[in-house]
Order: structure tokens, then C-alpha cells, then sequence
């Protein structure tokens, strides 16, 4: 099993962009910080899963762990149109995180 990549999730948010261009507001940096602020709300929609059911229940009841996720993925396509209205690639993103991690990884 292949694991899920941000290339591929970037391209498929480009492509539910592409199909809502005339509905949605525009990929741009205009618009870059109205995706922030949706993202913010669905982080929030996480939290009050957590919060109302508990951690455990929140992971272990079948309806609930998918309601978690489906919001989870909610979070990550905000992100992806973030990373979409910044012109910021996969690739940049890997060098930024890879340095973030191993500056870290020494910090303690």
C-alpha cells in the first residue's frame, strides 16, 4: 500500500478548484487568508468532535472516528488551497519541513 502524498493532494485540490472556479473564490494570494480562516473553522469542528465525545470514544466508536477524519480532511483541503493561493510546491514544502524537522530534532 502506497502512502497518500501532498503532490497528490494538491493536484486533487486543483482539480475541485478547476471544476468550481465560477463558484468559489479564485486560487490567489488575495484570497490566501479567507482559506486560513476556513481552515481555522474546520479545526474547530475537530476540537468539538473531541471535545463533546472524549478522546477514546472520539477514536474508538466507528461513527464518530469518521466523522473526526472526515473533518480532518476537511483541515488538509483548506491547507492544500493555502499551499495552491501561495504558489507553494511539494517540493518546497518537503525542504521547509525537512529543516524545520532536523533543526528539532537538536533543539532538546
Amino acid at each position: 500500500m502506497s502512502g497518500f502524498s501532498v503532490r497528490e493532494m494538491l493536484a486533487m485540490q486543483q482539480t475541485l478548484q478547476e471544476k468550481y472556479k465560477d463558484k468559489w473564490e479564485p486560487i490567489c494570494p488575495e484570497t490566501g487568508k479567507h482559506k486560513l480562516l476556513w481552515m481555522i473553522g474546520e479545526i474547530g469542528e475537530v476540537v468539538d468532535i473531541i471535545k463533546k465525545n472524549g478522546e477514546s470514544k472520539s477514536l474508538e466508536e466507528s461513527d464518530l472516528r469518521k466523522h473526526l477524519v472526515e473533518e480532518m480532511a476537511d483541515v488538509l483541503m483548506y491547507y492544500n488551497d493555502v499551499l495552491l493561493c501561495y504558489g507553494i510546491s511539494d517540493e518546497e514544502l518537503k525542504e521547509a519541513y525537512t529543516t524545520k524537522f532536523e533543526k528539532n530534532m537538536k533543539r532538546w
